[in-house]
């Protein structure tokens, strides 16, 4: 076997590793807080020790995983506090990506592009009233929104900077869609977020930064006001990805 071809099996097990262990975490298999054992990770997921480090590793700067003093990696746990500095970190981000774009001009064709994704997400609302699987489309459509939009800034150091910020599974733009789609308010507040998709849109194109930097930030705080009711409807949190991770306050 050349060196090549063995980078190549190292790689691929590195990712096998790593998606077998991020699922383990998200879907409550590892608990909150809970000690990862390298050897009987590497028996659970028939791997070598190798690509079970490097997994650890990378976990650990998603912020999955949390290292602990006698050595080792423990299942990290988040408050409710600690999920609002996420999703405010990450609008405060994609503002500044919004208030880049707005500013610096944006070529007629990205904004044909970003404009059809917006009027599918229109349909996709109206939709959602009559086929609440329709949220699983408005999943898919509101990630490539906000891909489109961070893109339009042009600034590859600051995407990267929102992609660590949403690195946690709840931090990203899509955390709460799925909760939110068995709330009383779902539709009402699926409109107010459309409602910003297509204002910030509009401020990038009348090239007004600060109005599409304050647009996204307050878009954030969908997000925020989505864990609020989520913490208050079992059914609801249940659909949280990696919501076994958040301690919840106690309720009396």
């Amino acid at each position: 076997m050349s060196a090549l071809d063995k980078d190549d099996r190292a790689l691929s097990q590195s990712d096998k590793a790593l998606l077998a262990l991020r699922e383990l975490i998200l879907n409550g298999e590892l608990k909150a807080d809970e000690r990862i054992s390298e050897l009987s990770t590497v028996e659970r997921l028939g791997v070598s020790r190798t690509p079970v480090r490097m997994a650890l590793v990378r976990l650990e700067e998603e912020g999955l995983l949390e290292s602990i003093a006698t050595g080792g990696f423990a299942v990290k746990s988040f408050t409710e506090a600690d999920i609002a500095d996420a999703i405010e970190i990450r609008g405060t981000l994609e503002g500044l990506a919004a208030r880049l774009a707005a500013e610096r001009g944006v070529a007629p064709e990205a904004l044909a592009a970003i404009q059809d994704c917006v009027e599918e997400l229109d349909v996709c609302v109206r939709e959602t009233a009559q086929n609440p699987e329709q949220f699983t489309q408005y999943l898919k459509l509101n990630a490539r929104f906000h891909t489109m939009l961070i893109d339009l800034a042009n600034s590859r150091g600051l995407v990267r900077q929102i992609e660590r910020a949403s690195t946690l599974p709840f931090a990203s733009p899509s955390g709460f869609v799925m909760a939110q789609s068995v709330l009383p308010e779902s539709r009402s507040i699926l409109i107010i977020a459309q409602d910003q998709h297509r204002a910030v849109l509009d401020a990038i194109q009348k090239r007004e930064g600060a109005r599409a930097e304050a647009i996204m930030r307050e878009h954030a705080r969908v997000a925020h006001r989505n864990l609020q009711l989520a913490l208050q409807s079992q059914r609801s949190f249940d659909l949280v990805p990696g919501g076994a991770l958040i301690r919840r306050r106690a309720t009396v």
